[in-house]
């Protein structure tokens, strides 16, 4: 009996639906040449409603039907189903407990899953495969190994998943949000005027609830919280969560073809990168460097932060001032030491041997690979089934604040354990300096770049200019349906009556270019980098580039071909290397892949489709100040230099998976150059570099575009009931009023 798939009925993540006329037949021969809008549509509706069983018959017919022990053939490692039937049969994480990223049992089993998934022989094995796990595996998990297995797939690439805040929002978005949404569900979004005012609810006449984020209680603990709307981007943190979906760390063998590729270096400066954007935004708010994670000391930050699972559990509060190291988590402290020392003392000797015998070099350029592998997950084992030593897991295991877990099953995760909501804790920034410190002593070893290796010959820049660089607080509606439960009726319906969206504020820059004239003798390849940094330290002290030079952003690097003579390079900042725009909402993105006008085509051949793992345009730029937050942009050309890293780098491989990182598809020299190593002024300044002055300007929404020049002296600051972030309400006080205030002030204390 043949099984149809009926597009017409697929609810997508955010709750639309698609024509009638559009259908997807799946009969039981094996399907081929299945175009990327079919896979799509089947991998959204497993994804759909994850916290409930499927709402769709024909998944749930596939996966009655579809039997493993009789379809071994399907499979390319038959041993890697057998394993997964044997564990599955005697234990796995029941369905509605949370999957936790940080959990070792928990995630030996999502593995098991990944490979079943990965393994099947052909897309109509995988998505038959997939209908089955849907029903009978924990909803985290299988979302888990799903989108993993979807990103490395020979038969989908190019298949676009929902956001992950459109899947799970309960690690985007604050409980108090989805509460209300929960209340609106029950009371069928009652017209209230008084109480919409109250929550900050408005409703559509187009069945769209919307809420609005700021309204509640503000949570602050520590000066850390004015980095919320960063930290808790839900952008940034899909990108990490996303990052870590190209390089899990227990992809460890030579089967799934990332040891061809410079997964360790990548992974490792992403971080670093990550930690220099952070260092911008702080400089932003007049906020000094983090520390690196001392164990010896008080952690004096706190964290609240704000998230309610989908079991009613909240995740830990950590308060400020609480020791880190005590009797429940020392033999996890005694294993961090070890490791630590283990991998420091390798540096040092310029060597680590293993085990077995085997010995890692860490001397060379190239070596540079092995090490960040090690740090952040397995180096050298040969399958999935050894035991990953993971330092920045052994870190949350010390750091799992006060949680202690009776029941084998249940796990309360802190916004540590997962990757979807590291980056909102100002803890974890901490221990990945000390995790990126390492990193940083390996290359103090490695000798400072040469004349020869800095400079071009014949090439010279001659002027850079860049737009007026505005930021500005704009607004957001994220699509929260998937957070919410089908009652009887919208399951039959298979969608839910009511669209939920929750309005945020968050980070944005107005798009811009920067133009660069290059003076070439001659026509030949470049690379051009670009990177921005602080021109001055927290406490206006003016830095040379060997105090900043771990605070540059790269924000842009690409391949650029100079003809003789003047050239002149226009970058706008939309079309920025690995630089991505908004993700659409998965109702937008399906009302196109149904237009017959050939919009899909558009839709599929844009850059930021085919960039699963890309930075958000919108955090290019720290937030600005009223009158120019001073920065400097730094721009160095090189030729195309190759023959650097191993020779098991496969730049071919890198491009087919869209995984061109910085320049890691088009040059192979160190990613950072030339910021990672210790800089010799003496060979730094060439005709080939060139860095200037730029200013990073806050727009206050809240002001006429028509207002050019405000005379501020007098005005001071007045909070709203809302967030710093909103709107910059100025007052005119006078000395008489500024003195009755100091006086009432005083006689209250």
């Amino acid at each position: 009996m043949k099984i149809v798939i009926l597009a017409a009925i697929l609810a997508v993540t955010s709750a639309s639906v698609i024509k009638d006329d559009h259908t997807v037949i799946i009969g039981k021969d094996i399907l081929t040449n299945v175009d990327i809008k079919t896979k799509e549509i089947l991998c959204l509706k497993l994804l759909n409603y994850i916290l409930q069983p499927t709402v769709y018959d024909d998944i749930r017919e596939v996966a009655r039907e579809w039997v493993l022990e009789e379809n071994f053939d399907k499979y390319l490692k038959v041993d890697v189903v057998k394993k997964f039937i044997e564990h599955y049969k005697m234990d796995f994480l029941p369905r509605g407990e949370v999957f936790v990223h940080s959990n070792d049992r928990q995630m030996e089993q999502a593995v098991m899953v990944f490979r079943i998934l990965y393994f099947a022989k052909d897309f109509d094995t995988f998505i038959r495969t997939a209908c089955f796990l849907r029903e009978r595996i924990n909803g985290g998990m299988f979302v888990y190994a799903f989108t993993c297995a979807v990103f490395h797939r020979e038969d989908c690439r190019g298949v676009v998943l929902p956001a992950p805040y459109e899947i799970y929002p309960y690690f985007f978005v604050d409980g108090h949000i989805i509460n209300k949404a929960f209340m609106m569900k029950m009371t069928k979004a009652a017209t209230d005027p008084v109480l919409f005012d109250y929550y900050g609810i408005k409703v559509t006449d187009k069945n769209l609830v919307v809420i609005d984020w700021r309204k509640g209680v503000r949570h602050v603990l520590s000066e850390s919280d004015r980095m919320s709307y960063f930290t808790e981007d839900i952008d940034l943190n899909s990108y990490y969560y996303y990052l870590h979906m190209y390089y899990p760390y227990w992809m460890t063998d030579d089967v799934y073809g990332l040891n061809k590729e410079r997964r360790g270096e990548v992974t490792m400066y992403s971080n670093q990168q990550l930690l220099a954007r952070y260092r911008l935004e702080r400089l932003a708010h007049d906020m000094c460097d983090i520390k690196m994670l001392n164990w010896n000391e008080p952690l004096v930050t706190g964290y609240w932060p704000k998230i309610r699972l989908h079991t009613g559990d909240e995740m830990p509060v950590r308060r400020n001032n609480i020791l880190l190291v005590n009797k429940y988590n020392l033999k996890e402290k005694l294993f961090v030491d070890d490791i630590e020392n283990i991998i420091r003392n390798g540096i040092f000797k310029g060597r680590i041997e293993r085990r077995d015998g085997t010995i890692i070099n860490l001397k060379k350029t190239e070596d540079f690979e092995y090490l960040a592998r090690m740090l952040l997950g397995g180096l050298g084992i040969m399958n999935d089934d050894a035991k990953v030593v993971h330092v920045i897991n052994l870190f949350r295991k010390i750091l799992s604040y006060g949680t202690y877990n009776l029941e084998k099953y249940t796990y309360i995760p802190t916004a540590l354990d997962m990757y979807t909501t590291c980056l909102r804790d100002p803890l974890f920034w901490m221990v990945m300096k000390r995790i990126t410190e390492n990193a940083v002593l390996f290359k103090k070893y490695l000798p400072r770049y040469t004349k020869e290796e800095l400079s071009f010959d014949g090439v010279k820049v001659e002027h850079i200019v860049t737009d007026k660089l505005v930021t500005f607080m704009d607004e957001y509606d994220l699509d929260m349906t998937n957070a919410l439960y089908l009652d009887e009726t919208e399951m039959h319906k298979k969608k839910s009556d009511m669209t939920y969206v929750a309005r945020m504020r968050r980070l944005n820059n107005q798009p811009f270019k920067v133009t660069i004239d290059v003076v070439s003798e001659k026509a030949v390849d470049s690379v051009v980098r670009l990177f921005i940094g602080p021109k001055y330290d927290c406490m206006g002290r003016l830095l040379n580039f060997n105090d900043k030079r771990l605070d540059m952003v790269e924000i842009d690097s690409f391949l650029y071909k100079l003809e003789t003579g003047k050239n002149t390079i226009v970058r706008n900042s939309l079309e920025m290397h690995n630089v991505i725009g908004d993700r659409p909402w998965t109702q937008r993105f399906m009302d196109y892949t149904t237009d017959n006008t050939g919009t899909v085509d558009r839709v599929v051949d844009s850059y930021w489709y085919k960039q699963r793992l890309g930075f958000s345009h919108r955090l290019l730029l720290p937030l600005g100040r009223l009158g120019g937050l001073p920065l400097q942009l730094f721009v160095i050309v090189t030729p195309v230099r190759t023959g650097l890293v191993l020779p098991t780098i496969d730049m071919t491989i890198m491009k087919e998976r869209h995984a061109c990182r910085f320049s890691v598809c088009f040059d192979t020299m160190p990613l950072g150059f030339p910021f990672d190593r210790e800089i010799d002024v003496t060979n730094f300044y060439n005709s080939n570099i060139k860095y200037i002055d730029i200013l990073v300007y806050r727009k206050d929404m809240g002001l006429s575009n028509t207002v050019k020049n405000i005379d501020m002296s007098e005005l001071v600051l007045k909070r709203d009931d809302l967030t710093y972030l909103d709107s910059d309400m100025f007052v005119r006080w006078s000395y008489k009023d500024v003195m009755m205030m100091s006086t009432d002030k005083m006689m209250r204390l």
